[in-house]
């Protein structure tokens, strides 16, 4: 009896003892693995980013000068509407009121009339030199009689503009104050998808406004010719001319614009960067505008079915879809549907990288633009004009004569009259007197003129016929085609 309990309890302690000593095997590598450091991203701290660079940022609000009766207007007038628009202008409408006044629209004729100066708006700056010459947007300063620059300590001074560029959306202006502490110019050109930003500004008018974000996109072109800086940084109305900052205390961009259907940020702010900006700086120092060139080109996309078709390496470049006479492309030898690729020694990735580079180039300078042409790529040297406004040509009406029969393309042409030779300077081609399918589909019109078929000229309709008919069923073709006095390539599959 005493050997079978004794044996009961030593199995008993064997088996506690085991147990006790795997619970503790099984907890000593638990603990181990729940003790293991995990990977973790610290967020920025952006506090020493802002003690740097916030005294630097300005609020600049504008007035204008509005025309006002003399008489019967004003805080003692009758009428409700006249009081309201003495203090907020002549766009304000009250419900049920006339109609609204266009900004700029005068009121009711009347023998004696006044200007009154009303608030405009609101938006922000920054130093660039410590005595007073302060970046912000064009469309801050633009159409305003009165310029008021309030520093963070809340001094505020009377500004000048020193000049401005609409085309980049920039303005220069300066105070009467020194010994302020400008923000470090940074390189535009070394930011990153994924950085940390902030801005500082005065949205609706709030000052020292500070925001962060990242930069979710870098060259977003909206068809400004600018590559915009997109971030997702709040931006608002107010925080226009702010500056955008890295957290290395670095201005690398001004915001300038949001994508918003509300009038109110949306998640999509666009600066412009502070490489483009400072291209203008030194001019509006020098003498208050900026001087650009040009080459007198009218340019469009490469799709990459045009691409494919004239043999063209890869979908860049700059179409020319149209070559001003005169002009310094002209001279150079540029031909409509020729792809400008790179101009002074630089690509030309998207087409509306060409605007950028050409006017950025100083006028009468003779550079080097290679173009690809019929399979090959040559070079040719322009001389650089000044950038000045020209007159936008009217389409030229087109008639049709007796046309060849239908070719594959679905199309009928004849040839092209000598009075269209002369009034669009170029010779050969066909013109087109009736459109069917498939170049219907393509975008063909009655009265295109057809100038070359791939890397073939046209030189008429009969011509034009054999080459049509030679074309494979089974890949695009390119037609280069005139359309009044703008050019463009046009792919087409014959049909079958």
């Amino acid at each position: 009896m005493f050997s079978t309990h004794a044996a009961d309890s030593k199995i008993r302690r064997i088996m506690a003892t085991a147990s006790v000593s795997a619970l503790l095997a099984f907890s000593a590598v638990g603990g181990a693995h729940a003790q293991a450091p995990v990977p973790t991203l610290a967020l920025p701290d952006f506090t020493s980013v802002v003690a740097k660079t916030e005294g630097s940022v300005v609020n600049i609000r504008t007035t204008e000068a509005v025309p006002v009766r003399a008489q019967g207007m004003g805080p003692n007038s009758n009428d409700p509407y006249d009081m309201f628009r003495w203090f907020f202008g002549p766009d304000f409408q009250m419900p049920g009121a006339p109609g609204p006044r266009h900004r700029g629209t005068p009121p009711p004729s009347s023998p004696n009339q006044k200007e009154h100066t009303v608030p405009r708006g609101v938006g922000s700056g920054f130093f660039i030199s410590s005595d007073g010459y302060i970046l912000t947007n064009n469309h801050v300063v633009a159409d305003s009689n009165g310029i008021f620059v309030t520093l963070t300590n809340g001094k505020e001074y009377k500004a000048k503009v020193i000049g401005t560029d609409p085309r980049t959306d920039v303005a220069l202006i300066k105070i009467d104050i020194k010994g302020m502490t400008p923000i470090p110019i940074g390189d535009s050109n070394e930011i990153k998808k994924g950085q940390w930003v902030l801005a500082i500004g005065s949205p609706f008018g709030l000052d020292s406004t500070v925001t962060a974000g990242i930069i979710s996109a870098i060259n977003r072109d909206t068809g400004d010719y600018l590559p915009f800086i997109q971030t997702d940084v709040a931006v608002n109305p107010g925080n226009s001319g702010g500056p955008l900052i890295n957290l290395a205390g670095q201005v690398i961009g001004i915001n300038s614009q949001i994508i918003s259907q509300s009038g109110g940020f949306m998640g999509i702010s666009l600066a412009i960067p502070i490489d483009e900006v400072m291209r203008v700086v030194d001019q509006l120092k020098a003498s208050g505008k900026v001087t650009r060139g040009r080459i007198g080109v009218q340019i469009g996309q490469v799709s990459d079915d045009v691409a494919k078709a004239i043999g063209l390496p890869k979908a860049e470049g700059a179409m020319v879809s149209n070559v001003e006479s005169g002009a310094p492309a002209a001279a150079a030898g540029v031909k409509a549907g020729d792809v400008i690729t790179k101009f002074n020694g630089k690509s030309i990735a998207h087409w509306t990288d060409l605007p950028r580079i050409v006017g950025a180039t100083k006028p009468d300078s003779r550079v080097p633009m290679e173009v690809w042409r019929k399979g090959k790529s040559i070079t040719l040297q322009v001389k650089v004009a000044e950038l000045k406004a020209t007159p936008v040509k009217k389409a030229a009406e087109t008639t049709a004569p007796k046309a060849t029969p239908t070719d594959a393309l679905g199309l009928k042409v004849t040839e092209v009259s000598a009075a269209e030779h002369a009034k669009g300077k170029f010779s050969g081609g066909v013109q087109v007197t009736e459109v069917g399918e498939p170049a219907a589909t393509a975008g063909i019109n009655v009265g295109d003129v057809i100038l070359t078929v791939n890397a073939v000229d046209v030189t008429g309709p009969d011509q034009f016929a054999k080459l049509v008919s030679q074309l494979s069923t089974s890949k695009a073709a390119a037609l280069l085609v005139l359309r009044g006095d703008q050019t463009q390539w046009v792919t087409i599959t014959p049909g079958k």
